[in-house]
């Protein structure tokens, strides 16, 4: 059968957007090519117009310029809709790898959900709170264990009373040191006189020049 009917021809794939742009962008590069042409192909005609005299050579010069120039145009229009064409199917495959990613992430959550769900089921409540509650016993055993390490031996027994009296008495003491009240008495003193006393005085009764003392001063 399959020699008198041949074999079905296999389907080629189409083609993917991202080998849709990659073409369109080809053609456009192409098409730029060709502007950028015909764009030295006027700059020559211009230089050369501006070098010719009016007549029939300028008028024929400047006919080929113009259809250089209509050729430009319709290029340009051309390398507009390819670029457009372009633009919009990148924004299609931008939006299209965005349904992509979005979907790889919601199968990614369902299965971490999955995977959460399966360890919670070998979590048990109880067990944390057994685990909890023998950790706090440790911990107080330990607790009881420094202290008792702690504890002090052949200490003589001391009455709280006397601890209190004595810590009273050491206030008083403290504030006694604290005391500044003799400064007081100092600062009250008398003032000394600005007099000088008479045994101080140059003479005596007799008018005979004495010293400090009242005495006579020696001739020197």
């Amino acid at each position: 059968m399959n020699r008198l009917f041949g074999k079905e021809k296999a389907k080629e794939p189409a083609p993917s957007i991202s080998d849709a742009i990659a073409g369109v962008d080809q053609r456009a590069e192409a098409v730029e090519k060709k502007i950028n042409s015909l764009e030295n192909d006027l700059r020559k005609f211009r230089d050369q117009l501006s070098k010719m005299r009016e007549g029939p050579g300028k008028n024929a010069v400047k006919a080929k310029a113009l259809r250089i120039l209509k050729q430009k145009k319709a290029y340009e229009n051309q390398l507009d809709n390819l670029r457009g064409q372009s633009f919009n199917m990148e924004q299609a495959n931008m939006a299209h790898q965005a349904l992509k990613d979005t979907h790889t992430t919601v199968i990614a959550m369902k299965d971490g959900m999955k995977q959460m769900k399966k360890e919670f089921k070998k979590i048990n409540i109880d067990d944390i709170d057994d685990v909890q509650d023998e950790l706090a016993d440790m911990l107080e055993q330990a607790d009881e264990v420094q202290e008792a390490l702690g504890r002090t031996y052949n200490t003589p027994e001391i009455d709280d009373d006397e601890l209190a009296a004595e810590l009273d008495a050491l206030g008083d003491e403290m504030n006694l040191d604290d005391d500044q009240s003799y400064l007081d008495d100092v600062l009250k003193a008398p003032e000394a006189p600005s007099t000088k006393p008479d045994s101080e005085r140059d003479t005596n009764k007799n008018g005979v020049p004495v010293d400090e003392f009242g005495l006579p001063q020696l001739n020197k």
